[in-house]
């Protein structure tokens, strides 16, 4: 299993890996619960830049690297760069075999700069994060409804391809359909399949600038608080502890967590309540 699992090629130009993993008779779920991984140093590495890059979202590969370097780490500038392309943050894109930008991809304006949000399904927003593991890491998409803080789904992958955030995409759009879909210029989400996607539903399309965090604040928040009262907790063994833990996490966040900024409601309850009026 593990050596037909290593034939899989995650950007291959024709074979999806759901298409991959049925030619090889291994069931994706299967391929997925395999975490990515790097050496022990270079994992140990990345932990570190997780840490300061959730205190410090902004942070590029030379500004991460002069950090390491002043905590004692003698590391060049080219390793960093290339951990926090793994990662998927360098300017929150992903890993560069991912992220090249082909004829396909297209990009569109941040449509969010002067907009006032005032109900649930005007506006959803989708982003990546690396979530670390014992022994290697994962990547979690989810997407969020900007006016609840509603996170409307959620999925776990070992690779940045495409495949996961249409998952998570098709889940949310089974429970409504916003009227603005925000993300960043990832490949994933500049993709031909995620932009039909978005095209059919008749969704207007917005896309953060490259590299500025903060044009995605609510989704970002919510990276934070995954892994400062969650994450960096718990320090999951397995992929499958991370999905067990983030799940119960994001379903405490939407139905139990009372959010000051909704006036003391959680996020279910401004979604479902606003819907129901």
């Amino acid at each position: 299993m593990a050596n037909r699992r290593n034939l899989i090629e995650p950007a291959h130009p024709k074979l999806s890996i759901a298409r991959q993993c049925e030619l090889l008779g291994i069931s994706r779920s299967g391929y997925y619960y395999e975490p990515a991984t790097e050496s022990p140093f270079n994992l140990m590495l990345m932990r570190l830049i997780d840490e300061e890059y959730t205190r410090f979202p902004f942070y590029g590969s030379p500004r991460m690297t002069a950090w390491l370097r002043r905590e004692g780490y003698a590391i060049n500038h080219k390793r960093i760069e290339r951990l926090m392309r793994e990662m998927g943050i360098e300017g929150l894109h992903p890993k560069r075999n991912l992220s090249k930008s082909s004829d396909d991809d297209r990009k569109y304006p941040y449509l969010l700069a002067d907009l006032k949000v005032e109900r649930p399904d005007q506006v959803w927003s989708s982003a990546i994060t690396y979530i670390r593991l014992a022994k290697g890491f994962v990547y979690l998409v989810a997407v969020m409804d900007w006016y609840s803080r509603f996170v409307l789904s959620w999925e776990i992958s070992n690779t940045l391809d495409t495949h996961f955030c249409m998952e998570a995409l098709e889940r949310a759009l089974a429970k409504g359909r916003p009227e603005i879909f925000n993300t960043d210029q990832g490949a994933q989400f500049t993709s031909s399949s995620f932009i039909s996607r978005l095209s059919g539903e008749k969704i207007r399309i917005s896309m953060d600038g490259r590299g500025r965090a903060f044009d995605n604040i609510f989704i970002e928040r919510l990276w934070r608080s995954v892994k400062y009262e969650e994450v960096y907790l718990k320090d999951y063994e397995t992929v499958m502890d991370a999905v067990t833990g983030i799940g119960s996490y994001l379903d405490l966040y939407n139905r139990e967590r009372l959010h000051q900024s909704l006036g003391y409601h959680t996020p279910a309850e401004v979604y479902f309540s606003f819907n129901l009026n």
